[in-house]
């Protein structure tokens, strides 16, 4: 689940006006937290730099309300919007939305990370070429680019969680862009947590691509 961030302000009539958070604090950049733009700070990070300015923070099921003290440092005027039954949903209970993105851009990273130290348990025999870094074409970056023990080019993709049918379209392009300018025959892996029936599907009509599950092992030391 995933939640949306609001900002509530006491309005001209005392009424509880909504704001959605980012934009409202580009309009008022004097309201940011000290140190913190909402183009370089997630929204966990502008809500909790705005609790310890003293606002309050109202969570429910699909929101989270940061509420402004008014001049004589109430939150009353927001009274209709604060709901104890809804708040009891913890602070750290679900993912945010604009947080989700830069999750899920960080399992992405770990996972290459993981994949070039580790690329043969992937294929024996693939070696990276990618000189340790995305490679660009014109149809974007390539996570990594390697060569299998038969001297084709292998494009591969990494998604975290479960990859969509949208993976495909992707690969594939990839995969023809490198074709035209190293004139190279091309494979493409797509390594996912999970694959849902299109991709698992699509992924058989496509001779020279193949897909790959991933999974975490977790090993554990005593301390002496």
């Amino acid at each position: 689940m995933v939640r949306s961030h609001y900002v509530v302000t006491p309005g001209p009539e005392g009424e509880a006006v909504v704001h959605p958070l980012k934009p409202w604090l580009r309009e008022n950049p004097d309201q940011n937290p000290p140190g913190m733009h909402p183009d370089e700070n997630n929204s966990h990070s502008l809500r909790r730099g705005l609790k310890k300015l003293g606002w309050r923070l109202q969570f429910t099921q699909s929101e989270v309300l940061i509420i402004k003290p008014d001049q004589q440092g109430s939150i009353s005027y927001a009274d209709d919007l604060i709901n104890a039954e809804e708040d009891q949903y913890s602070e750290y209970a679900f993912v945010d939305i604009e947080d989700s993105a830069e999750l899920t851009f960080s399992l992405e990273m770990d996972l290459q990370a993981a994949l070039r130290s580790n690329i043969e348990k992937l294929e024996a025999g693939l070696r990276i070429i990618d000189g340790g870094k995305e490679r660009t074409t014109d149809a974007g970056r390539i996570d990594i680019l390697a060569e299998d023990r038969d001297d084709n080019l292998v494009v591969i993709e990494l998604k975290a969680g479960q990859a969509n049918s949208k993976v495909i379209a992707q690969v594939l392009a990839y995969m023809s862009a490198v074709a035209d300018e190293d004139e190279r025959s091309v494979r493409g892996i797509i390594v996912a947590g999970d694959f849902c029936d299109r991709v698992v599907l699509a992924a058989k009509a496509v001779p020279n691509l193949g897909l790959r599950k991933y999974a975490y092992q977790f090993t554990f030391s005593e301390l002496e």
